[in-house]
């Protein structure tokens, strides 16, 4: 039984998401404590909960501590058994953070799956579905993944109710050294409003493209549950991609959307880096799952990432070095 520390790296949630895929990938079972200790209301909450409900549902895991509020959960693997589930997270939790639980795995399995997941798809603190879609998607594609991702219909907080379509079919992933971004290809910029007027989202588009000259502008008008605004960026290079993202709120303007958007995706792109910050934790457990070295720059060290760096090591023979800054070179080798 593996002991895990929840207040270790950031104290969030990202080490109980990553330690269930890692977990069913190596048949190890584990114990953390202290979940989100680092958080103002440490324990489970439902997002967090609905992870633990649908690994433990794909693996036919035995599991102990699954309830809000729990600050320890004991996790013992069973086997992915692949095929079509249903899941719903029941709120407008994030469907990203799930589909963040549970990819891994379901990459590194040798069974086909397909989720229907119902929930939140563009939600706070949390990536919105079209940073899967435009950013992260396409890279793990380079390295031989084989993962689709489809919208059905978006889900906005309070009453959620999205729907996505999450298909994979498992392999082995080569390692991806990206040392060089290349030349930029294109920015895209896609808006999606729901049951909200289409000028809030050419409002968006136009806000950010100021601040992006050359920008493409791709816009979405949905109708759903619950009214919503989302913008997201990505700025293609030859050899990467570099994405941001900004969600609409109520009395908030949607050129402070865009704007907000454009910032930190500049930021991004200034900072010389061949990953974003936002990107470069959820690559790095399946850049230890490649049969090799892998590499990428980063504008700056987040907490979610120093969190997968210490925790990586303890399921899987990988090490990671950190040289230089800013950018950072971020190593990841066997051993």
């Amino acid at each position: 039984m593996l002991e895990l520390d929840g207040s270790q790296g950031e104290g969030g949630g990202q080490t109980v998401r990553t330690a269930l895929s890692l977990s069913v990938i190596t048949g190890t079972p584990f114990h953390i404590t202290e979940v989100r200790a680092g958080r103002p209301e440490p324990g489970l909450k439902p997002q967090h909960l609905a992870g633990v409900q649908l690994m433990q549902r794909l693996s036919s895991a035995e599991v102990e501590g699954a309830s809000i509020g729990s600050r320890e959960l004991t996790f013992r693997p069973g086997t992915l058994a692949g095929g079509r589930v249903e899941f719903d997270v029941g709120t407008a939790g994030s469907l990203t953070l799930l589909v963040q639980t549970v990819l891994p795995a379901l990459v590194a399995s040798s069974k086909p799956t397909e989720l229907v997941l119902t929930g939140g798809t563009d939600v706070r603190w949390s990536p919105p579905v079209d940073h899967y879609r435009m950013v992260l998607l396409p890279l793990l594609r380079r390295m031989g993944a084989h993962v689709e991702l489809e919208v059905v219909r978006r889900g906005f907080y309070p009453k959620g109710g999205g729907l996505v379509r999450l298909r994979v079919e498992g392999g082995p992933l080569s390692p991806m050294r990206l040392e060089e971004r290349g030349g930029l290809v294109r920015v895209r910029g896609r808006a999606c409003v729901q049951n909200l007027p289409e000028k809030v989202a050419d409002r968006m588009l136009a806000s950010a493209a100021a601040e992006v000259p050359g920008m493409t502008r791709e816009r979405e008008v949905a109708v759903g549950p619950s009214p919503g605004a989302v913008l997201t960026l990505a700025a293609e290079y030859e050899g990467t991609v570099l994405g941001a993202s900004a969600l609409g709120e109520r009395g908030v303007p949607a050129e402070r959307v865009g704007r907000e958007a454009a910032a930190c995706l500049r930021q991004a792109m200034e900072g010389g880096g061949t990953v974003d910050a936002r990107t470069a934790d959820q690559l790095v457990p399946f850049m230890a799952l490649a049969d090799g070295p892998s590499c990428f720059t980063v504008g700056r060290i987040s907490g979610h990432l120093a969190s997968q760096m210490g925790l990586l090591p303890q399921f899987l023979p990988v090490a990671f070095n950190v040289e230089g800054g800013p950018p950072y070179r971020v190593e990841l080798t066997r051993t």
